[in-house]
């Protein structure tokens, strides 16, 4: 499916829409470059998830986790898990204990520059959702959403 957004706010509402499909255990593997929208549209979903406060990509601190509010909640726990791999080596992806967030049901877990770890990503099959975001000008961006098999091994 590709799609293409006129600005921010087309982009985080795509986001929001997109979360209304969430229920846990999803993995949501964003590539694209720098200022292509990803943020944008994790805000979307922290938004459709009852998130409060102020989204912000983790590239510093490289993991924030948000609690979705009981009311939202599919299971008894439920958080947002929100990745950026921009500035890791992928010597220093394996310290970051991944294997306790992914693919679980009481996790949605969103990962910026996920291209990094692809291999990796291959075993949760049809948990991985991959969304490239392009930069077409200023405003407008391409959306492409492509679900990875159920039998990639």
């Amino acid at each position: 499916m590709i799609l293409k957004t006129q600005n921010n706010q087309e982009t985080q509402a795509f986001g929001k829409k997109f979360a209304k499909k969430l229920k846990g255990g999803e993995i949501l593997a964003l590539v694209g470059e720098l200022g292509a929208g990803k943020t944008v549209f994790v805000k979307g979903i922290a938004k459709e998830l009852g998130i409060k406060g102020t989204i912000t990509s983790p590239t510093f601190v490289l993991l924030r986790q948000y609690s979705v509010p009981l009311i939202l909640r599919s299971s008894d726990t439920l958080s947002l898990i929100h990745l950026d791999l921009y500035r890791l080596k992928n010597n220093e992806i394996d310290s970051l204990g991944l294997s306790d967030y992914l693919g679980k049901k009481e996790y949605i877990c969103v990962i910026e520059w996920a291209e990094k770890i692809k291999n990796k990503l291959k075993r949760f099959g049809n948990k991985v959702v991959w969304i490239k975001f392009e930069y077409i000008d200023e405003n407008m961006r391409k959306i492409n959403i492509k679900f990875q098999s159920s039998n990639v091994k």
